[in-house]
């Protein structure tokens, strides 16, 4: 009896200690498992690490290698003018073969901005700038929109437009645009947005810049001429649309008596004969003759009042060019008398007669400082020869043959319907005009302004805004985005490469650069 117990005891005994075993051994092979998932797991994520930091490599490689081969794009144009129908404003689309599996290609896609499309913060004035905003989304009639505006300016300059974010009333929907929500109405989407009813959802990282540049060239490559610092012999080689010379070497220098311009329309309030000119030959000049002089002194001897009106242009004038004390009768004298006259040559004689003839007799010698220096076809035909800045470069001129209209409106002197023409314009077709005949259809498509003065003959551009916005405009750039990607098979962008090129001068200068 008491060895059966004893037995069944062991028995007992034996399978509790193998099923604390069999339990023992389950718990270590579950913790095995349970490290060996974590150790694949680990692993597997260390592959996939590996192997996206291997794509990443490879797709910068490819946006890279993008980025490279549009600047040998850009250092190939060779094109007088820069515009959107040109190559370099086409997406670039390319691959590159893959360093490390053999066969393989990487894709990459590259755009191509023109900085000259966008406002120059660190050049617009106030009142550009407060257009601006309200293109932004900022109520233009607000009297915040214009202290903002002050603001801006007083704050510059400015490393990047981002750094707008520093300027006090500055807010995040006028800096990264407006995010609109949508909304049923009667059933159908709409995107309205109560802060900012009629604004668009581009802020002012999209419209704005501080890149923009362009060479100080005229159309031929030769430098501009500055007319605030030139000398006489310079200024008279100065030539018009025809290439005839606009300013004589009296014209120049009275002009550089009274030179110091801050805008291209000042030109047209420039006197043919200066104050310091007019002073020194006063004396000599008259707008009487020796009849008119002897019969006012008869009618003062017979006591009656004498008649001290001048003729008109619609009576005969006097014949006589001097009177007898040997003074030029400006009303009368030909070019060749007026020509006797000191500091006085060929030039400024004919736009004395020329004034004469259109506007009628001086009434006074003091009148004769209304002849002005240029006519307006004058003016026209020398923007693209001068400027008032002094460097090989100029900063913050709007392209006409890049910039939306949207921004082509914002200018002084424009309109909405305006900038419309001017797209209008370079978007015509090329074969209506010969201002491109020198590139084939497959180099420029459209029809791209060559020069500033062609801005003139775009209908309902009439010469009072030409004049306005002449200051803030050009038709070519130096001054480029460019914004390369590596694609994968899926289309997925998996690597960037932004970078700001600036090409004034022999060589691709990268300004800015910024990877991910």
């Amino acid at each position: 009896m008491d060895m059966q117990f004893t037995q069944r005891d062991s028995y007992v005994f034996y399978k509790e200690q193998s099923g604390l075993s069999l339990i023992s051994t389950l718990w270590i092979l579950t913790i095995l498992s349970i490290l060996a998932a974590q150790l694949l797991y680990s692993i597997h994520i260390e592959q996939r690490t590996q192997r996206n930091f291997l794509d990443r490599s490879k797709f910068h490689y490819a946006a890279r290698s993008g980025f490279e081969w549009t600047l040998a794009v850009m250092r190939g144009d060779q094109t007088p003018f820069d515009s959107l129908g040109e190559t370099w404003a086409e997406p670039i689309q390319g691959q590159v073969e893959d360093g490390i599996q053999i066969g393989n290609f990487l894709n990459y896609q590259v755009t191509v901005v023109d900085e000259a499309s966008k406002v120059n913060l660190n050049i617009a004035d106030v009142g550009l700038v407060s257009n601006l905003l309200a293109q932004a989304g900022a109520s233009p009639d607000d009297a915040l929109t214009e202290d903002l505006a002050n603001k801006i300016v007083e704050g510059r300059p400015y490393r990047t437009v981002r750094d707008l974010a520093r300027v006090e009333g500055m807010t995040s929907e006028l800096l990264y645009g407006v995010q609109q929500e949508t909304v049923s109405v009667n059933g159908q989407p709409s995107a309205v947005n109560q802060r900012f009813p009629t604004a668009t959802p581009l802020g002012l990282v999209d419209l704005a810049t501080i890149y923009s540049v362009d060479a100080s060239t005229d159309p031929n490559g030769e430098p501009l001429v500055d007319i605030n610092t030139a000398d006489a012999e310079a200024l008279t080689q100065v030539s018009g649309q025809q290439n005839q010379p606009v300013f004589t070497q009296a014209e120049a220098e009275s002009l550089i008596q009274q030179r110091d311009f801050d805008k291209f329309s000042a030109l047209m309030d420039v006197q043919a004969i200066s104050d310091e000119l007019f002073n020194n030959i006063r004396d000599q000049l008259t707008t009487e003759d020796s009849n008119q002089q002897s019969a006012i002194s008869s009618q003062q001897e017979n006591g009656t009042s004498p008649e001290t009106s001048l003729p008109t242009a619609d009576n005969r004038p006097p014949t006589a060019n001097n009177d007898e004390g040997g003074k030029v009768n400006i009303n009368t004298a030909d070019v060749e008398t007026l020509e006797s006259l000191d500091g006085i040559d060929q030039g400024i004689a004919e736009r004395i007669v020329s004034h004469r003839e259109g506007q009628g007799l001086f009434q006074n010698i003091d009148a004769i400082k209304e002849v002005k220096m240029l006519t307006q076809q004058e003016f026209i035909g020398i923007v693209d020869k001068i400027t008032l800045k002094d460097g090989d470069t100029r900063q913050g001129l709007i392209n006409i043959n890049t910039a939306p209209p949207e921004i082509l409106a914002l200018l002084p002197g424009m309109d909405p319907q305006r900038a419309q023409a001017i797209v209008e314009r370079r978007e015509q077709d090329a074969s209506e005009t010969s201002q491109v005949q020198s590139f084939t259809e497959d180099e420029v498509k459209g029809n791209p302004f060559t020069r500033i003065s062609q801005l003139s003959q775009v209908e309902g551009i009439d010469f009072g805004t030409f004049r306005e916005v002449v200051d803030w405009v050009t038709y070519r750039s130096h001054g480029y985005r460019i914004e390369a990607n590596g694609i994968d098979l899926s289309g997925k962008v998996v690597s960037t490469c932004v970078g700001i090129i600036d090409r004034t001068g022999d060589q691709i200068i990268v300004q800015y650069w910024q990877q991910d």
